[in-house]
C-alpha cells in the first residue's frame, strides 16, 4: 500500500514536471498500451475489457485533435490521420476485431517513434 501511494506521488510527479513534448510522448505510450489491454481484451473474448481500452484510446487520440495547432498546415494532415485512425477504433469496437486494432498499434507505434526522433533532434540542436 505505500509502496503504491510512493509510485503514484512519482507518476504524479513526473507528469506535472513533463514539458509538452515529454506529455505527448507519454499520451502515445499510453495509447500505445490501452490498445495492447484491448487486443488482450478480445483474446480473451472480454467484451468490457476490449471497449474500455479502446475508449482510453479515442479519448487520446481526441486530446490530440484538440491540442492541433491549425495555423500550421501539417496540422491537417495529423488532424486527417487521427481522424483515419478513430473511424477504425470505431470499426474495432463494433466488430471487436483484433486484426484492426493491429493496424492502429502499428501506426501509433511509428507516430510515437516519429515523435521521439523529432524530441532527440531537438534536444542535438539545442546542445549545438
Amino acid at each position: 500500500m505505500i509502496a503504491n501511494k510512493g509510485y503514484n506521488a512519482y507518476a504524479n510527479n513526473k507528469i506535472l514536471t513533463a514539458s509538452p513534448a515529454e506529455l505527448t510522448l507519454m499520451l502515445y505510450e499510453g495509447a500505445i498500451k490501452f490498445c495492447n489491454i484491448a487486443v488482450a481484451g478480445i483474446e480473451e473474448h472480454n467484451i468490457e475489457k476490449a471497449h474500455n481500452n479502446i475508449q482510453k484510446v479515442e479519448n487520446i487520440l481526441e486530446e490530440f485533435q484538440a491540442t492541433l495547432d491549425h495555423k500550421y498546415e501539417v496540422a491537417k494532415d495529423f488532424d486527417h490521420v487521427y481522424k483515419y485512425l478513430m473511424d477504425r477504433l470505431v470499426q474495432a469496437n463494433i466488430k471487436k476485431d483484433k486484426a484492426i486494432l493491429e493496424e492502429v498499434l502499428e501506426h501509433l507505434r511509428t507516430m510515437r517513434d516519429t515523435w521521439k526522433e523529432v524530441m532527440q533532434q531537438n534536444k542535438l540542436a539545442k546542445a549545438n
